[in-house]
Order: C-alpha cells, then sequence, then structure tokens
C-alpha cells in the first residue's frame, strides 16, 4: 500500500512581484520516482529548491513524513541533492568527496572509507579512487556525485538535471542506471527535467508545471495517451491538434468540422460536447496510418502529400501536407516504410479510427 512521504501544500514562491511557484499541491509516496518536467522557467527547479530547503516558500507548507520542513536549514533535512553540475569539490579526489558527506555526520574513517569504497564499487568508479574531478569524463562526474549522496544512505534522493550535461548515447546508459539504482535502492527520487523523453524514460509519475503551476500529474503511458490540457498536449509532442467545432452528434459518434475536413471521434470520459460547440481533437502521431488506397474499414480519412520524412533510428515521422496549411504528423516504423517507400510530394491518404481521438477539456 502506498505511504505519503512528502505534502507539498499550496506552495508558492514569489520573488518581489514575479511568481515563481502558484500554489502547488502534491503528494509523493515512499518508493517514488516523480519526475517534474516543464519548459524552462516553469518553476520545477524553484520547487526541487524549496523540497531541499535551499529557498523559502512564501506560502505553504512542506511536510516530510507529516513533519513540516519549512524551518529546518539543508543540511537537517537528510534530502541530498544531485546538481546538474554535479558540484563535485575540485580540491578533493573522488574518494575524499565521497566521503565528504559522511565526514561532515562525524562517521569515523574507518566508516567513511568502507562505505565509500562500496559506493564506489557500486557505482563502478573504484579505479578513479584517487583521480581529481578534472580528470573524469562527465558520466564518471554523475557517477561520483550519485555516490557522494547515496553513501550517506539517504531516504530520498534529489536530482536537478541530473543528465543535461551527457551527450546522447550516455544519457540513455545514465537512465537504465538511475532506474537500476531507484530499483535496488527503493528510495524516493525527485528528478527535474525538462526532456520529456527522459522523463517518461525513468519515472513513476511524472508532473508537468508552466508558468508556475502544476498542468497535469499522472504515468507517462496516461498522459501521453490523454493530455490534460493543450499546453501538455503540445508540450509533450508527438501529437495531431485539430481545432473546430461540433457539427453533429451522431450515437456514439460526435462529427466536427476541423481545418482538414469534417472528422468523427467517439468522445470518452465526461468532457460533454454539443452541436455548435468549439472544440479540439487530439490524435497520437501512432495512431495516423498511410496509405496510397482506400483503407479496409470506416476511418477518418484525410487526403495528403508527404512533406518531409524525419529519421530517428528505427521509427520515421512523417509529415503531411494536408487542406488549408494544415500539418498532420504520422509516426510509421522504418520496416514498414522500407517495405511501402515513400517520397516527398507522395499523394497520400492519412487515416485513423475514430476512437484513436480524444477530446481537450475546454
Amino acid at each position: 500500500m502506498a505511504v505519503t512521504m512528502f505534502e507539498l501544500q499550496d506552495v508558492a514562491k514569489r520573488y518581489d512581484s514575479h511568481i515563481a511557484v502558484a500554489d502547488v499541491s502534491l503528494t509523493i509516496d515512499k518508493g517514488e520516482f516523480v519526475a517534474l518536467m516543464g519548459p524552462s522557467g516553469c518553476g520545477k527547479t524553484t520547487t526541487l529548491r524549496m523540497i531541499a530547503g535551499l529557498d523559502r516558500p512564501s506560502a505553504g507548507d512542506i511536510r516530510m513524513w507529516g513533519r513540516s520542513l519549512i524551518d529546518d536549514p539543508p543540511w537537517a533535512r537528510d534530502t541530498p541533492l544531485v546538481w546538474q553540475s554535479y558540484a563535485l569539490f575540485p580540491f578533493l579526489s573522488v574518494r575524499r568527496n565521497v566521503e565528504f558527506g559522511l565526514k561532515q555526520r562525524g562517521a569515523p574513517a574507518a566508516v567513511r572509507r568502507a562505505k565509500a569504497d562500496d559506493w564506489m564499487g557500486r557505482m563502478g568508479i573504484t579505479e578513479l579512487a584517487d583521480r581529481s574531478p578534472a580528470q573524469l569524463s562527465g558520466g564518471q562526474r554523475q557517477r561520483v556525485a550519485l555516490a557522494r549522496a547515496l553513501a550517506t544512505e539517504p531516504e530520498v534522493l534529489l536530482l536537478d538535471e541530473p543528465l543535461s550535461a551527457l551527450d546522447p548515447h550516455l544519457k540513455v546508459k545514465m537512465q537504465a542506471e538511475l532506474v537500476r539504482l531507484h530499483r535496488e535502492l527503493g528510495i524516493t527520487f525527485i528528478c527535474v527535467t525538462h526532456s520529456h523523453s527522459e522523463a517518461f524514460a525513468m519515472a513513476d509519475r511524472v508532473v508537468i508545471m508552466n508558468e508556475g503551476r502544476v498542468q497535469q500529474v499522472g504515468t507517462p503511458r496516461d498522459i501521453y495517451r490523454r493530455a490534460g490540457n493543450q499546453f501538455v498536449a503540445e508540450f509533450i509532442g508527438g501529437n495531431n491538434i485539430l481545432p473546430g467545432a461540433v457539427r453533429s452528434v451522431e450515437g456514439v459518434h460526435v462529427v466536427i468540422e476541423t481545418g482538414v475536413g469534417l472528422i468523427a471521434a467517439e468522445p470518452q470520459g465526461s468532457i460533454p460536447v454539443s452541436v455548435g460547440q468549439s472544440t479540439t481533437l487530439v490524435v497520437a502521431v501512432d495512431r495516423i496510418a498511410i496509405t496510397r488506397s482506400q483503407p479496409p474499414e470506416p476511418a477518418n480519412i484525410v487526403a495528403a502529400r508527404v512533406a518531409t520524412l524525419e529519421f530517428i533510428g528505427s521509427t520515421v515521422m512523417v509529415f503531411l501536407d494536408a487542406a488549408n496549411g494544415f500539418v498532420l504528423q504520422a509516426q510509421t516504423s522504418l520496416r514498414d516504410l522500407e517495405a511501402a517507400p515513400l517520397a516527398v510530394g507522395d499523394a497520400v491518404l492519412a487515416h485513423w479510427s475514430p476512437r484513436d481521438g480524444y477530446f481537450l477539456d475546454p
């Protein structure tokens, strides 16, 4: 059963007239991996800093195990933070960096060394023990920062953009490393990132923020399949957003008039629709198929021409010029594209089932 570890209650942070965080309320359970995600300036890092005790909220409360942390200084919270820059001490060796938190807590030298050696071994950096941070690669410095934070055996680990300084191939490797650590240790991870690919790959739940406010909280799959509002749908990407007006409601089908023609949808959930109402339909890129002939089953069909092919490893994003200057996006596999090649300028039919779209709550 889930046990609440952190509670943020109407937390706000203001700098003079600027509101960095506005009325954020959130619970985080013991052992969760939670990602705070959003564009630059959305308030995610400020929220993390308030949890760490580096910034004091202007209003609201932050509680850990039911006890307010507001008056606790950072060093009394047991909430170590792995910085974006890693913040290693340049004048200390790797071993001394890993031992630092233990030394601050008064641990005996033998205990510090044993724990430092243990964590350097876990992180695969034992052979780097006597090097200085300046002699390390970005990935090695990150492992040292993680070992230093975890050597004190905290209940929670805070991470501020931990992968932003790494090369793309190393980011994927370290994502898997963080997920492995989280599962093995069973402690709570709270991570800030602006990258939805990082958040979706690692987190149990994602908190999407914009302009200091929480826009949506949910599992990566739930957020990807059903964005809570237009900002979320645009920010996470991978969606076609079709504004329009309801033309008719026919049984389970709602027909809306959009810039690419009449589109049928099967509304799900409790969002009301009525004839004449303005609405916005969202269709994920992986729900749209591309053919040159009539699809075999009833579907929404949009005539278009191939504008661009964007290769992303084993997947391909196909950009389609449709009516009225509207651009549809469809995602296909490289294997399928090799079986049925497409070229820029080809006339095609984009199609999807009415079940595969959903309406945004106005």
